[in-house]
């Protein structure tokens, strides 16, 4: 299976900031910036159904904020920042320092 990662160019700034809405994806999004490398979809503790999870990282996919590739039968997520920088400079910065998580904040439900 391979997954549609659309090419920047082409994304409205509104489908990325779409996707950055909501909590539990600002929540993802929070912890691939965090990680010096990329992670597994199962490594990330959101409070979420697997089912809605895969809404999740679909909708991040595919406004062009994160890359997914498979390592055998895992799945890798990675967060676009170099080409989100290029393309929106200082979008994701903004974002992520808008509402810094406070330390007992957990995955949102």
């Amino acid at each position: 299976m391979v997954s549609y990662h659309p090419d920047l160019d082409l994304i409205p700034v509104e489908d990325v900031l779409a996707a950055l809405g909501n909590p539990v994806r600002l929540f993802i999004v929070r912890e691939l910036a965090a990680s010096t490398q990329p992670r597994t979809c199962g490594s990330l503790p959101v409070s979420v159904t697997k089912a809605t999870a895969t809404h999740h990282w679909r909708v991040l996919r595919e406004s062009g904020v994160t890359r997914e590739r498979r390592e055998g039968r895992t799945k890798v997520v990675e967060l676009r920042r170099a080409e989100l920088d290029e393309r929106f400079p200082g979008l994701l910065a903004t974002i992520l320092a808008a509402s810094p998580p406070r330390a007992s904040d957990g995955p949102p439900a």
